[in-house]
C-alpha cells in the first residue's frame, strides 16, 4: 500500500491511498496515516480512488482516525472510492459514519462543513 499526501493552503490536508487495504497494507500505512490524520486538528480528504480492495482493518483504520480528527475539532472525509470499495463502504454502513464525496471540490466543502460545525 502507497501513501502520499499534499496540503492545501487553506489548512485541508489530502491524503491518496493504493493498493490493497487489506492486513498486509493497513499495517503497512497505519502508523503514518495516524500521525497524517488524527495529531492534531486537520481536515483531511482521503483519496481512495487507487484503493483496489478494502478488508475490515482498512475499515477499521479510517472510522478510527476520522473519529480522532473529529475529537480534534477537525474532520475527516473520503473521496472517490472504486465501486467494489464504494459497494463495501455502503455495505457496512460506514459512509454514515464518515462521508464519502465522488469530486473534489464536494469534498472540501463537506470536510470544512462538518469539522466546523463539530464542536
Amino acid at each position: 500500500m502507497e501513501l502520499s499526501y499534499v496540503d492545501f493552503e487553506d489548512g485541508i490536508r489530502k491524503i491518496d491511498l493504493k493498493g490493497r487495504m487489506d492486513l498486509e497494507g493497513a499495517n503497512a500505512i497505519d502508523l503514518k496515516f495516524t500521525t497524517l490524520t488524527a495529531s492534531q486538528k486537520h481536515f483531511v480528504i482521503v483519496d481512495l480512488s487507487g484503493v483496489e480492495f478494502i478488508a475490515t482493518l482498512g475499515i477499521a483504520t479510517l472510522v478510527r482516525n476520522a473519529k480522532a480528527a473529529r475529537l480534534r475539532s477537525g474532520n475527516l472525509v473520503l473521496l472517490n472510492p472504486r465501486p467494489n470499495v464504494a459497494n463495501v463502504l455502503q455495505t457496512t454502513r460506514i459512509d454514515t459514519i464518515v462521508n464519502v464525496c465522488w469530486n473534489l471540490d464536494d469534498a472540501r466543502a463537506q470536510v470544512r462543513a462538518v469539522g466546523e460545525a463539530t464542536p
